[in-house]
């Protein structure tokens, strides 16, 4: 089964744009794949915490980022 998994801080991705990214990556792997992944792919869209993730041994913040208020 495909499998996609992505990771926003939240509230920067609304659900029109959830939705796009869902039907985009689906059509990826059915491009890549074949028509038959289609019923078998998952496009997981989640929301992390402003704080909740990090990289390289960094808590990162939309402040951090430079995206705060946006």
């Amino acid at each position: 089964m495909p499998f996609a998994n992505f990771k926003f801080p939240e509230g920067i991705v609304d659900a029109v744009r959830k939705e796009e990214i869902i039907h985009r990556t689906t059509a990826m792997f059915v491009e890549y794949f074949g028509e038959g992944v289609r019923p078998y792919t998952m496009v997981l869209v989640e929301e992390v915490a402003d704080g909740g993730w990090g990289r390289a041994d960094e808590t990162l913040t939309l402040e951090k980022m430079g995206m705060k208020g946006k």
